[in-house]
């Protein structure tokens, strides 16, 4: 059941384009550590209407209310996916334990960037944090919470949904392309930046946006 070695604490990961690290010499725990992006997605997807359909049958949210705290929840949803990649996901790694931790977490995913069986949390993961979410939105929001926490994994069903589509298919020739060049700045040229997948709000924001190139070269 032996962990395989991170990569030396602070060391760069040069993205591989083919190929799936070996995280674990136990097979069964190393296979679960893959999934297909369908299997997450169907379970935050079927949460969240789950935790409508039941918040607005059992009188426990209307409609306009169910609408809001959605929203809410959504919008909640897009500042914890930015903390946690820049803040959970990039923690200095100034011990073997910590350089571990994120490699396992997510310097794995720099490194096989092209690895869509590693895109997202396998469903017994899956289900672990929605049942959390549940009962730390439930036990916090009372009644309120059955539509936060439908828009919160919404939000993270979106997110899944926008992160496997940037690495799986080729940019779409429209306006969506700026979703693609902003997550390749995060991953081909500045990891301390561009931390937002499924908005750039919070990178507007704090001021984690990657410069523009236009603007470098005049510079």
């Amino acid at each position: 059941m032996e962990q395989k070695a991170a990569p030396a604490s602070g060391q760069l990961h040069k993205p591989k384009h083919k190929g799936s690290a070996q995280l674990f010499d136990n097979p069964v725990l190393e296979r679960m550590t893959h999934t297909h992006i369908a299997a997450p997605l169907s379970i935050f997807f079927c949460v969240a209407a789950v935790s409508l359909y039941y918040g607005l049958s059992r009188g426990l949210l209307t409609g306009l209310s169910a609408f809001g705290l959605f929203l809410v929840g959504w919008f909640a949803f897009t500042l914890v996916e930015y903390l946690m990649h820049r803040f959970l996901y990039h923690m200095k790694t100034n011990t073997p334990g910590k350089a571990k931790f994120q490699y396992t977490m997510h310097g794995v995913h720099h490194e096989y960037p092209k690895d869509k069986t590693r895109l997202a949390m396998p469903p017994i993961l899956t289900v672990f944090v929605a049942s959390l979410l549940f009962f730390i939105f439930r036990f916090t929001f009372g009644n309120a919470g059955f539509g936060i926490l439908a828009g919160f994994v919404f939000g993270y069903a979106t997110y899944l949904f926008v992160h496997y589509a940037i690495h799986v298919y080729n940019p779409p020739k429209n306006f969506l392309k700026f979703w693609w060049h902003h997550h390749a700045q995060h991953h081909y040229r500045q990891d301390e930046v561009a931390f937002g997948v499924s908005t750039t709000i919070w990178d507007h924001i704090i001021g984690t946006m990657p410069e523009d190139k236009r603007q470098e070269a005049k510079s």
